[in-house]
């Protein structure tokens, strides 16, 4: 680097935002923040310094939240770099962050950027282009995946001059993308945009992790960092450290890159983009493919691991399924350690706990003498709502897990509204619940809740997700029986099997289904539109129709709709007054309604983008038609019902009734 260069980057300030601990979004960020995840051994954060270091910045602050700045300020840096840690207590945004890391001295440039980018760019490129663009603000894009559109996503790595500082308030939050940019440009200033000529891998969350390994392998550079390139596949290069153990039997397919005492049995097969740690063990007979196991990981014997994340020591089971999923560190540990400290000084807290209780028990008699209902009812009451509670705190984290799922899937989004309408239909039947004999079946709600719980833990053993949750269903079921009785379970079962359909498919089973179901939807668009009177080529999933090629995507296949549709014939199933027969009829359709309105909304579709012109038109014209279809369904589930009732209801023959005016005496002896 010339001496020109180097005064140039000494001029340079550089503010790192690492942001705070993220709480719901992405569980393993919630552990870890994510510029502390590694990548081939060092944490992303760590590669980044010492990269501004390599390139000659000697000053920057580290921006983070009080929350996780002792994490923060352990991370290795270059010696070359100057780095304090700049702390917050409340979000102040990213431009609130800049503000206060740099205010004090804001050198000549400054340059922003993510703590979480896996491949930085040159850093003397980007001050290059930022001066030659004359801009106040320059933002980094990285480069488009499509023909269509030169630039993708934004890098997160901004570089700006220091008069730009004057426009961020003083207090408060404001965000570069959403405030300070939009002051700016009201102000007269100038914002221009810089296209990367490769993606810098910058991420948030587990599945932008997986995409930033991926670039990071594929950038080669891989390579010079204490790892070497060894042939074990006829396609690509694999990266191995000193010490990794490779069985000679085992199928290899990068670009992977497995760090020293990582080792790999004999027929497992490994498919890049992938790493594993240093002390993986990946079993025999193992299938692991696009997916990051760290320092300690295990994954047993006839495991499958597809696009997951196996954290620090982690252990897969033998013959587990794991797809999309970040398996936390010693889940079986932790649950072993929660039993075991549940169990140990029992007798010494329950002594501890009675003598706290004794006050309290009066002031609940005072309570009680002063309660609208009499003491037994107010003692169920009191005992429901204890019983509730301890119910949704031992479920908290299935419950958790299962509104990420909710939240992210389109095909599970409608379950989120099974809670609330299974609320409102045990809200309608109040009456005959309230007439309900209540007995309660103590041997068989025991029975029944020690059959849930084991259930329950061997999914927590097994990392079956899919066990965890179906064990809400039995141990509801089970504290109904146990508290309410058999009648009243009896009453309450078509509302307790209707809460399973908040409850996502097991993976197996939505596998084996999709597919099918894409081709289906396929199949059927097609046959529409050629009786339409179309001309359709079709070439795999996709079908063209002249110039325009129109893809039926996996999203496509009608799962979503199958889910949603099931929710809602099942409510109106749940609601109306008929015989139960009519009920089956009713639900068992639903399956044939929901992948005809998906056919139905393919062909449409199909036919409006041959005249619509734009992305963000056909977009739109997309989604809407996917919301149209429900109205159109549950019109459909009407005209069932209506149906049904005009061929099994008799019509009831009407009787002319003569009326006759009797006459009074006084008119018959006129």
């Amino acid at each position: 680097m010339t001496e020109k260069a180097v005064h140039e980057m000494i001029g340079i300030r550089t503010a790192v935002l690492i942001g705070r601990q993220d709480f719901g979004r992405c569980p393993t960020a919630a552990r870890l923040p994510a510029a502390l995840w590694p990548i081939a051994g060092k944490s992303v954060l760590e590669r980044l310094l010492r990269h501004l270091a390599e390139e000659g910045i000697v000053e920057g602050a580290l921006c983070c939240g009080d929350d996780i700045s002792a994490l923060v300020g352990d991370v290795p840096r270059d010696a070359r770099l100057a780095a304090r840690v700049v702390t917050e207590e409340l979000s102040r945004g990213t431009a609130g962050c800049l503000r206060d890391a740099v205010a004090e001295d804001a050198g000549d440039v400054i340059l922003v950027c993510s703590g979480g980018i896996a491949c930085p760019p040159s850093i003397g490129g980007l001050m290059e282009a930022h001066t030659a663009s004359g801009a106040d603000l320059t933002v980094v894009f990285n480069p488009g995946r499509s023909d269509q559109s030169p630039y993708g996503t934004a890098a997160e790595m901004y570089v700006c001059r220091p008069s730009v500082l004057a426009f961020i308030p003083a207090e408060g939050y404001c965000d570069i993308k959403e405030g300070l940019i939009p002051i700016l440009l009201r102000a007269g200033g100038v914002v221009k945009p810089h296209l990367l000529a490769h993606d810098v891998g910058n991420f948030h969350d587990q599945a932008g992790y997986l995409r930033a390994v991926s670039v990071y392998l594929r950038s080669g550079t891989v390579a010079g960092n204490g790892y070497s390139l060894c042939e074990r596949s006829d396609r690509r290069l694999v990266a191995t450290a000193p010490g990794a153990s490779i069985h000679p039997q085992a199928r290899i397919y990068g670009p992977v890159a497995i760090a020293a005492d990582a080792s790999v049995a004999g027929d497992a097969v490994i498919v890049g983009p992938a790493i594993l740690d240093h002390g993986v063990r990946v079993g025999e007979h193992s299938v692991v493919v696009e997916s990051v196991l760290w320092d300690g990981a295990t994954v047993g014997a006839r495991c499958e691991v597809r696009r997951s994340l196996i954290e620090h020591g982690a252990r897969v089971a033998g013959g587990s399924i794991v797809v999309e999923q970040a398996v936390p560190a010693r889940r079986q540990a932790k649950f072993a350690m929660v039993v075991r400290a549940a169990t140990e000084g029992v007798g010494d807290r329950l002594g501890r706990l009675r003598g706290r209780l004794r006050g309290s028990f009066r002031v609940v008699e005072r309570l009680l003498a002063r309660a609208p209902l009499p003491p037994r009812q107010c003692g169920y009451v009191a005992g429901g709502v204890i019983v509730l509670a301890a119910f949704l705190w031992s479920y908290w984290a299935t419950f958790t897990e299962l509104w990420s799922i909710w939240w992210r899937s389109d095909e599970y989004s409608a379950g989120l509204l099974v809670p609330p309408l299974a609320g409102y239909v045990l809200w309608t039947r109040r009456q005959e619940l309230a007439s309900t004999l209540v007995r309660p079946a103590i041997l068989c709600g025991i029975a029944a809740f020690a059959t849930a719980q084991v259930i329950r833990g061997l999914g927590l053993y097994l990392l079956y997700s899919s066990a965890e949750m179906l064990s809400i269903i039995l141990t509801l079921s089970a504290l109904i029986m146990l508290l309410l009785g058999w009648r009243v379970l009896r009453k309450m079962a078509p509302i307790v099997l209707f809460l399973c359909l908040m409850l996502p498919w097991p993976h197996r089973i939505q596998t084996r289904i999709t597919l099918p179901l894409q081709r289906w939807a396929t199949d059927s668009a097609v046959f529409c539109l050629e009786v339409i009177g179309y001309q359709v080529m079709r070439d795999g999933n996709v079908i063209g129709i002249g110039e325009t090629n129109v893809a039926v995507a996996e999203a496509c296949n009608g799962l979503r709709m199958v889910t949603a549709f099931l929710v809602i014939s099942a409510l109106v199933v749940l609601l109306v007054k008929r015989a139960w027969w009519e009920k089956l009829i009713v639900l068992v359709s639903s399956l044939p309604i929901a992948l005809l309105c998906n056919t139905l909304r393919l062909t449409v579709t199909a036919m409006f983008f041959t005249v619509l012109k734009g992305d963000s038109v056909k977009e739109l014209f997309h989604d809407f038609g996917g919301y149209a279809m429900m109205p159109v369904a549950l019109a459909l589930v009407v005209g069932e019902f209506w149906l049904l009732r005009q061929l099994v209801t008799p019509r009831t023959r009407v009787q002319p009734v003569i009326i006759a005016r009797r006459e009074s005496r006084h008119a018959m002896d006129s």
